[in-house]
């Protein structure tokens, strides 16, 4: 009998030890990690002002940096620590998804769209932006919408959304575009900038704070119909009930209280370090209409 038992509690051992391997390497308790490490890892973006890009001093900044600072101030307080010291890694569109999956980073804050593909991977808390794709081109180009692009060479950025919108643009209307991916915004607009692309596709925020940052910001216009209205959201990972619940929770106070309204006129109603560029975007209607009833829940895209 006794031998059989230990057969038995082997047997169990093994089981168990097989199961615990199966469990995916992101399912983890983020809210022990951060207590254990006293450290919270903000995972930001060089150059997508004005929501996560760096300053004169290579400082993470922006509207995005500022809601997850406040995030880090709840997330302290609800594990009681006298300090959470702030650890930054930086992103590109190409690697900010597989930076949260790996555990590289507990919050992604920046400019990444909230869609049903990215929810397979990961998670996302309330949209602090609502975003439309349009295209930046120069002023003297004659470019004014979406059919002047036939035949034309278009950029936009590696491992955004607006690939797969070009793409689906480009079979519909059958434009011949000559799609072009570069590998972050900086770039993106530098072949605009030197004519080596006649347009840069991307979420129109991004491209006025491209524009205004730009030598002569009036050889550029941002044109076009809407071709999509796209919703940021502050990105973590997939999995952990616990530290998302704590997010959406601070995230919903952050914006019923005016927080969000706040932090959103300092951004993009006032000048906006380094060079004190003003983006004079007020908010749409669309983030109006979410902050009446804050919720992860986005339309399916």
């Amino acid at each position: 009998m006794r031998n059989g038992m230990t057969r038995l509690a082997l047997c169990l051992c093994a089981a168990l030890a097989c199961w615990l391997t199966t469990i995916p390497a992101h399912a983890v308790d983020t809210l022990a990690k951060i207590r254990q490490t006293q450290t919270i890892t903000i995972a930001n973006r060089e150059a997508s002002l004005p929501f996560s890009y760096l300053d004169e001093n290579k400082k993470p900044v922006g509207y995005a940096v500022d809601l997850c600072l406040k995030l880090v101030d709840a997330i302290k307080h609800e594990l009681k620590l006298p300090q959470l010291n702030v650890a930054y890694v930086t992103v590109s569109p190409s690697n900010r998804i597989q930076t949260i999956v790996d555990g590289k980073a507990d919050l992604e804050c920046g400019s990444t769209t909230n869609n049903a593909e990215r929810r397979k991977q990961v998670a996302f808390t309330i949209p602090h932006f609502v975003a439309s794709v349009r295209m930046l081109v120069r002023t003297d180009s004659g470019i004014k919408n979406w059919p002047d692009l036939r035949d034309k060479h278009v950029v936009t950025t590696k491992g955004t959304t607006t690939v797969k919108l070009l793409n689906d643009r480009d079979k519909v209307r059958s434009l011949n575009l000559k799609l072009v991916e570069a590998a972050d915004h900086d770039q993106s607009f530098a072949m605009v900038e030197k004519r080596e692309a006649e347009a840069f596709a991307m979420d129109d925020v991004l491209l006025y704070g491209l524009r205004a940052n730009a030598k002569n910001p009036a050889d550029f216009q941002i044109v076009g119909d809407l071709l999509s209205t796209e919703a940021y959201a502050i990105m973590l990972r997939k999995d952990d009930p616990a530290f998302k619940a704590l997010v959406d929770r601070e995230m919903a106070g952050i914006v019923t209280e005016g927080e969000m309204t706040k932090l959103y006129d300092k951004w993009f109603m006032k000048p906006v370090p380094p060079k004190g560029l003003t983006l004079s975007m007020p908010m749409g209607y669309l983030l109006r209409d979410l902050m009446r009833f804050p919720t992860d829940k986005v339309a399916d895209q």
